[in-house]
């Protein structure tokens, strides 16, 4: 029985490490996204409700105050009685310094029907705007936050979420693409990333030199893949790392120093319980068509199944072609089902990082990420643990 400890518990100060839990208001809780305050509060959202896919997955905020050890009693601040709402995006308008939570909102499992929503808080966070479709277009989806470049254009990446007709949405023929606004959002455009056909949950930051840096979920569960540009907008094709991938969400951020830091599981399809048919959100009715679908791209199978384990931190000095790993969570990761009732998914995932520079204990790096999807664990620890 794990105890969902929600006092911040320090384990060790030299190198600093503390952790603690979420409190959980729904029986499922997946994909949490941190962003922090000018302030120096610490804000989470994510998704909850009973199940993926349902409709009463709605989207839920929480607060950690500077200098608390508690997070804030979460509130709700999406309600679509008809859509599943997945993936929040916190963002602070460099413009108007107002709050922003972009997501996702799809009927049941059905994520090439999904738009982009958003909704916008002038008192950071404790009112909210009513929701608006921030983009139309059918089949987009989004995990990661926005990037503001040097010259001021904000990039959202997003993937769209692509199936032939008449069958339902698998994964086999997603591609990653950026939207980007240089009017502070009235108006967007669109750029695809080439030949990213099951590279998605692109993240993007920009290094020291000022070029960008991008690293992609993997459909094929094979490896994390990686990217770069020179303006943020036009990017290479994805090619794989040495870090494994399970076909689920990773994160990642830079020090200070430069080094890239990134969170992941540390498992592939090699691990096996993967299948390729189907998926493993368990409220697909009987006449089912994802199965022995066709694949667009006539190449490749998305794989769902392998084990989420091992929370893994990466620490690179050389942009990615080397890492240094540390373990942060021990665990089988076990996820065939998204069955959360049953309490049988056991899995590790989706990561988001925020480093905050100015601690008491110097740099820190702060991770929230699915625990089992019963609660959202955050985990915060000085750069200095990643060499310990």
């Amino acid at each position: 029985m794990v105890n969902f400890n929600s006092d911040l518990v320090v384990s060790s100060e030299t190198p600093y490490f503390a952790t603690n839990y979420i409190l959980a208001s729904t029986v499922q809780v997946h994909a949490s996204n941190l962003l922090q305050l000018p302030s120096g509060d610490l804000l989470c959202a994510w998704f909850g409700g009973s199940q993926e896919g349902l409709s009463d997955i709605c989207i839920h905020f929480s607060r950690l105050g500077k200098g608390e050890h508690k997070w804030a009693v979460p509130q709700k601040i999406s309600d679509d009685h008809d859509r599943s709402e997945q993936n929040p995006v916190l963002f602070l308008n460099p413009v108007t310094k107002t709050l922003w939570v972009l997501y996702t909102a799809q009927p049941a499992g059905n994520q090439d029907k999904a738009v982009v929503r958003y909704r916008v808080s002038q008192d950071e966070g404790q009112t909210w705007s009513p929701a608006q479709n921030l983009f139309n277009d059918k089949g987009l989806f989004i995990r990661q936050p926005i990037t503001v470049l040097k010259d001021g254009t904000w990039v959202l990446p997003a993937w769209y979420c692509r199936t032939p007709p008449g069958y339902r949405w698998i994964g086999n023929d997603d591609i990653s693409i950026v939207k980007y606004t240089r009017d502070a959002g009235k108006t967007w455009h669109e750029k695809e990333v080439p030949n990213s056909t099951g590279s998605v949950h692109m993240n993007i930051k920009v290094l020291k030199d000022g070029n960008y840096i991008a690293f992609f979920r993997s459909r094929w569960a094979d490896n994390v893949h990686t990217s770069s540009s020179t303006n943020g907008l036009d990017w290479s094709e994805p090619t794989p790392t040495s870090l494994p991938n399970p076909n689920s969400g990773i994160c990642f951020d830079i020090l200070s120093d430069g080094r890239l830091v990134i969170v992941y599981n540390d498992s592939n399809f090699q691990d096996g319980l993967a299948k390729r048919e189907g998926l493993y959100d368990d409220i697909t009715p009987a006449d089912d068509t994802r199965a022995n679908q066709p694949s667009l791209s006539k190449k490749r199978e998305a794989i769902w199944g392998v084990p989420r384990k091992t929370l893994t931190v990466g620490v690179s000095s050389d942009r990615g072609e080397t890492w240094k790993t540390k373990v942060l969570q021990e665990g089988d990761g076990f996820c065939m089902t998204n069955n959360s009732r049953s309490r049988e998914n056991r899995e590790l995932s989706y990561p988001s990082i925020w480093i905050d520079g100015e601690t008491e204990y110097g740099e820190v790096v702060n991770v929230a990420f699915t625990f089992w999807r019963q609660r959202i664990k955050f985990v915060k620890f000085g750069a200095g643990w990643l060499d310990s």
